[in-house]
């Protein structure tokens, strides 16, 4: 079952791509060179990296950001930039296993979020649903932990002020 969070607002680093579900590892393989390039910089991450959901589009298309959080202030060089992720309260849900688990894991907290009566931070934007706050934290280095199966997600949604 889903919880309730209170998230102060996090600085972060982060590409950006719109890709279909196939496309995905485009996205998803800028983690490491922008992790590596604030080591470079003697940056350490803030936490865990994520995906941020911007826009999802219609046809399983989504505007994404591959993103590490950061403290403090730093100038990426391009194509990455410096973001926010908005305070708020979220919903919580931890999710493990393999990534092609994570559509149903997601779907599972919306629909426990419709018989709630929950009111979701998303509006109807020209492109699609523009969302202010969705994210999977990577909890799990994969590096450490080779098993897909063993991989721990934390899903968040936040709530409509």
């Amino acid at each position: 079952m889903p919880s309730t969070v209170d998230r102060p607002a996090q600085r972060y680093v982060a590409e950006r791509a719109t890709v279909g579900i196939e496309e995905f590892p485009r996205i998803a393989d800028r983690l490491p060179p922008l992790i590596g390039s604030l080591a470079g910089h003697g940056i350490v991450p803030a936490g865990a990296p994520f995906f941020r959901y911007r826009v999802l589009h219609p046809g399983l298309r989504f505007t994404v950001e591959a993103g590490v959080p950061i403290e403090g202030g730093f100038t990426p060089d391009e194509p990455a930039f410096l973001g926010e992720i908005p305070a708020g309260k979220y919903v919580l849900e931890t999710y493990v296993g393999a990534p092609g688990g994570l559509a149903s894991a997601t779907e599972a907290v919306l629909t426990w979020g419709a018989r709630e009566g929950v009111t979701w931070d998303v509006t109807e934007g020209p492109d699609g649903e523009e969302w202010g706050g969705r994210m999977e934290v990577l909890r799990t280095n994969p590096l450490e932990q080779p098993d897909p199966s063993q991989w721990v997600t934390d899903l968040l949604f936040r709530l409509a002020d």
